[in-house]
């Protein structure tokens, strides 16, 4: 009676483990795209109405999402002009895939710090804040603040193609 329910045991775990392995294979492809963060944001904010909006410095990424640049490739981010509005933008290519979790913290941080600054001021822009997206393809990170997050976030992923 052990031995069979041994045997069966067995068989199962190691159909998980190939089925875990098989599926590992397909994640190996990397997204690519030929747009750069800043023609993706462009391309991402086209089509909505949006408040007037900055691009950050270095000097403001550090600041506002407590990150430093150097660990960016490449990056744009469109921050609202005056503080009566949340909608803001980020395209942000890590250099190494290993401080990806660090970017991910610091744009969770940069909601919370907006979250924090219109819970009590602007009841409509907080609601907006609180629902922020962000999605990751490859070495980039989208992060949304925007009444159409979700159709920016469609737009975002449609940007790459598995190679």
């Amino acid at each position: 009676m052990k031995k069979p329910m041994f045997l069966l045991l067995f068989t199962v775990l190691l159909s998980l483990m190939l089925s875990a392995c098989s599926n590992g294979g397909n994640n190996s492809k990397s997204p690519e795209t030929s747009l750069t963060p800043k023609e993706m944001v462009e391309k991402l904010v086209q089509p909505y109405e949006q408040p007037p909006q900055a691009e950050l410095d270095p000097e403001g990424v550090k600041n506002l999402y407590h990150l430093d640049p150097a660990l960016l490739e490449a990056y744009s981010i469109k921050t609202p002009l005056m503080n009566i509005k949340t909608n803001e933008v980020a395209v942000l290519k890590v250099k190494d895939a290993k401080d990806m979790e660090t970017v991910q913290k610091a744009v969770e941080q940069r909601a919370a710090d907006v979250q924090k600054q219109f819970e009590s001021y602007l009841p409509d822009q907080y609601e907006n804040a609180k629902n922020y997206k962000t999605a990751v393809k490859g070495s980039y990170l989208l992060f949304v603040m925007d009444e159409q997050a979700d159709e920016m976030v469609t737009a975002f992923n449609a940007f790459f193609d598995e190679k």
